[in-house]
C-alpha cells in the first residue's frame, strides 16, 4: 500500500489507527473470518476481501489477518478455509451480492463442514462503513501490527463515498466482521426506523 495522508471526510484517519495499534492480541473470544468475494479472476477482476477479525476477553475488537487473495473462487475460498482452521474461527461471514449461494458452495466444496453465514448489502458502502468506523473512534478496534493495504483503503472511504480506483474489497470484509462481532453498533446500516428511533430517544448516532 501507499502512505496515504488523512482524505478530506474520510471515515478513518492515521492517527486513530495508530492510536489503537496494538502489537499483539489478549486473550481471545468468538473470532470470524469474513469474505468479500470475486466472482472472477480475470486480470481486471477485483481481489476478494479476506479478514480475520476477533473479539478479545477485554471487549475490544481486534484485526488479526488481512488474507485478501486475487485468483478464482476455488483459490479465496481454500484461503478462506486455511485462515478459519489456523485461527480456530467460529464462522465465515460471506457476502453474498454477487453470487448468492454459489459463494456457500464454493467454500463447502472445500470443506463441507465450514459454518458459513450469508449477508447481503443493501445500502452503500459508505454507509455501511460510518457505524465502523465509529467503533475506532471510540477506541474499541485495534489492528494487530500494520495492514497497508488494508488501511490505505480505510483512508479513502469517505461519507460520501469511496475515493479510490478499485473497489475497497478488504474494508468491505473488514466491515462484514466486525458487524458480526458488534451486531448492536451495525444494526443501522439495514435498518433505518430503528435508526430514526435511536436519533429521537439519544440526540444522535451511537458512537458518533
Amino acid at each position: 500500500g501507499e502512505i496515504l495522508d488523512d482524505v478530506p471526510g474520510g471515515l478513518w484517519t492515521r492517527a486513530v489507527l495508530d492510536e489503537n495499534r496494538r502489537k499483539a492480541a489478549p486473550d481471545l473470544g468468538r473470532t470470524v473470518v469474513s469474505v468479500d468475494p470475486s466472482v472472477t479472476a480475470t486480470e481486471t477482476s477485483d481481489e476478494t476481501g479476506i479478514i480475520v477479525a476477533a473479539m478479545g476477553q477485554d471487549g475490544r475488537g481486534y484485526i488479526l489477518n488481512d488474507g485478501s487473495i486475487h485468483g478464482t473462487p476455488r483459490t479465496w475460498a481454500q484461503r478462506a478455509v486455511s485462515l478459519y482452521r489456523e485461527n480456530a474461527a467460529d464462522l465465515i461471514v460471506a457476502e453474498a451480492n454477487n453470487g448468492g449461494d454459489m459463494v456457500k458452495d464454493t467454500i463447502h466444496a472445500v470443506d463441507p463442514n465450514i459454518h458459513v453465514k450469508l449477508v447481503r448489502a443493501s445500502k452503500g458502502k459508505h454507509v455501511r462503513a460510518e457505524p465502523i468506523s465509529a467503533l475506532y473512534e471510540q477506541g474499541r478496534v485495534s489492528h494487530i501490527g500494520g495492514f497497508a493495504e488494508l488501511e490505505d483503503q480505510m483512508l479513502l472511504m469517505t461519507s460520501g463515498g469511496y475515493a479510490g480506483e478499485r473497489s475497497p474489497d478488504r474494508l468491505d470484509a473488514l466491515v462484514w466482521a466486525l458487524s458480526e462481532l458488534f451486531p448492536d453498533i451495525s444494526r443501522p446500516v439495514d435498518n433505518i426506523d430503528w435508526l430514526a428511533g435511536l436519533q429521537t430517544n439519544t440526540g444522535g448516532w451511537m458512537g458518533s
